[in-house]
């Protein structure tokens, strides 16, 4: 539905998209992850329209954009910065696309689907009060409100959240993703947060220096990541990192205390590095043995993070807190995992997709 083949931008010295190619399918829910810099709203900003590529092209609906004003685009887009009316009340900021001569919605339907678009985002209760007066979060709950209520063949978002407290966050991640479920209006939305893109991504691209570095479903972006820094972008704590080499045995660590057996991985010989994920480690249950001394524990609530030294390397787990009970820094620990559930690199080729042990 959306496609964009070889696109480049510049500003002045800086490349914001250098030679991108994406494509979002009909109806499909896409996530763009990637940092701050990645060029995330230049991707969107190009796609409206709002900007011009300086080479490459945009599609929408197998068309080439290239002289189509961002109007006949048929697309709506939410700003992070909300681009809002400051003196106008939230009913008429959300009614003003409806309002346009493009749309001209009967009042009594646009007052309907205003309603329903409110009350979804928790501010129908806020309809009469001007916009100068709402907190970040309210105002940016408006600014996606206006492109809802907006009839149109793809939805371009641009960090919508960003701005909301954890609680609301969570409770709209879930109404977002029901509203793609039920309208499966295209949407490419664009995150720094890896929990967003994993919830609400049919399928997620990760964007790094203006280039897609991979393209899959959760599954597969989780599972077999492209690199060790798309491995680092998904999970809380981040996937623990060890460098070493394959001996006829299997992995033995840069600094010889950690050996795992790597069934018909590499090459012997080879310099790897294996990843873990936190979730993968335990310090009870079946599996290879790490034995280390306790660093540091962080209560989750019903888990606890506990960071372990294991030789010269610090490796990070998430356990249940019943499991955690008296453990204090410098007790010796001792860790299993299961080798089917490490990731394998290549160190000397980090441009090698990483793949998992086990079979998935």
């Amino acid at each position: 539905m959306i496609g964009l083949r070889g696109v480049t931008k510049t500003y002045g010295r800086v490349t914001a998209l250098d030679g991108l190619e994406l494509d979002v399918r009909e109806g499909e829910f896409f996530c763009l992850l990637g940092p701050s810099g990645a060029g995330k709203t230049t991707t969107l900003k190009t796609v409206a329209g709002l900007e011009l590529p300086d080479s490459g092209t945009v599609e929408i609906d197998g068309k080439d954009m290239r002289g189509v004003e961002p109007y006949d685009r048929g697309v709506a887009m939410c700003f992070e910065s909300y681009a809002l009316y400051p003196h106008r009340t939230v009913y008429d900021n959300l009614a003003s696309p409806l309002r346009s001569p493009r749309y001209r919605v009967p009042p009594a339907e646009a007052r309907k689907t205003i309603g329903t678009v409110a009350e979804l985002l928790g501010i129908d209760g806020l309809l009469d009060r001007p916009v100068g007066q709402l907190s970040n979060g309210q105002r940016q709950r408006t600014a996606l409100g206006r492109v809802l209520v907006r009839p149109a063949r793809a939805f371009l978002l641009d960090e919508p959240l960003s701005h909301l407290d954890a609680k609301l966050r969570q409770q709209m991640r879930a109404e977002l993703k029901a509203i793609g479920a039920v309208r499966r209006t295209t949407t490419l939305y664009v995150t720094h947060d890896s929990v967003e893109a994993l919830a609400l991504g049919d399928r997620i691209g990760v964007i790094r220096d203006g280039r897609i570095v991979q393209t899959g479903t959760r599954d597969e972006i989780w599972y077999r990541p492209y690199d060790t820094e798309v491995a680092r972008a998904f999970g809380r704590p981040r996937i623990n990192l060890l460098p070493g080499t394959v001996t006829g045995g299997g992995f033995r660590s840069a600094d010889g205390k950690v050996e795992l057996p790597l069934p018909g991985a590499a090459e012997e010989g080879t310099d790897v590095v294996v990843g873990i994920r936190p979730r993968d480690l335990a310090l009870h249950g079946p599996g290879q043995e790490l034995t280390g001394t306790v660093y540091v524990t962080e209560v989750l609530g019903r888990s606890v993070e506990v960071t372990v030294r294991v030789g010269e390397q610090r490796v990070s787990l998430v356990a249940p807190r019943a499991d955690t009970t008296g453990l204090r820094p410098d007790d010796p620990v001792r860790l299993t995992v299961r080798p089917e559930n490490l990731l394998l690199f290549e160190a000397d080729r980090p441009q090698r997709p990483g793949r998992r042990i086990g079979k998935r």
